[in-house]
């Protein structure tokens, strides 16, 4: 009865987040692109930072620990960030340079938001550090751990995986063709099964959280070529 119950509870976490980051992507990019779409992320947004520390203390009635960072973390996560680096922008150099349509990519962003130079290094900044750190915690910390009270904890790694996949996949899909999507689609999942098993052998979001900033870093320096190149 007990295994149960803890079955029925992740189950129930699952579901009050995993698709909550997907549909603040569909409305703000094609629901009701606007001030409604961005409304309605931003709620998202808080529910998903809030909801798991609600549910820690007041559901599983823990009390929220920080575990401190260690060399080891610092050490792995910038060599797995480095390496993901180099990908990004070998695949990108490459290959993605020619599959991108640079005037319709362009037209898209502009049609979201005013962007220019200094509001798109400003963007680079919160994604690379704020973004990242709040991505490692809802998928790692809080989905990985509930997919890991329902399956092995291997199993938990891709499920966890696929999950932290979905709602890239709307974002890819509204800016790109179908071979970006694709190629994008098996990176970020790809990254979410390192980062997944980062948390599961060493219960610490802080290698993933490094890497995965480095990653952005790289994301970004893509992104400018194609903005601003």
């Amino acid at each position: 009865m007990l295994i149960q119950a803890v079955h029925r509870r992740s189950l129930l976490a699952l579901i009050l987040t995993v698709p909550l980051a997907s549909f603040g992507a569909l409305m703000s990019l094609i629901i009701a692109p606007g001030i409604s779409g961005q409304s309605v992320v931003v709620l998202c947004q808080f529910w998903l930072l809030a909801f798991p520390i609600a549910w820690l203390l007041q559901v599983e009635q823990q009390t929220l620990k920080i575990p401190k960072p260690k060399r080891r973390d610092w050490l792995i996560g910038t060599g797995v960030g480095l390496l993901m680096f180099s990908i990004i922008l070998s695949t990108y150099w490459l290959f993605a340079k020619d599959w991108i349509n640079r005037t319709e990519v362009i037209t898209k962003v502009q049609q979201l938001a005013n962007v220019n130079q200094l509001s798109f290094l400003v963007a680079c900044v919160y994604f690379a550090l704020i973004n990242a750190l709040v991505e490692e915690y809802l998928w790692r910390w809080f989905v990985y751990r509930r997919c890991e009270q329902l399956i092995s904890s291997q199993s938990a790694v891709f499920l966890s995986a696929v999950f932290f996949t979905l709602h890239h996949v709307i974002v890819l899909a509204y800016y790109f063709d179908w071979q970006v999507v694709t190629v994008g689609t098996i990176a970020v999942f790809c990254a979410g099964v390192i980062w997944a098993q980062c948390y599961r052998k060493y219960r610490s979001i802080w290698s993933s959280y490094l890497s995965h900033a480095i990653a952005v870093i790289a994301i970004c320096i893509v992104a400018w070529q194609v903005l601003f190149g």
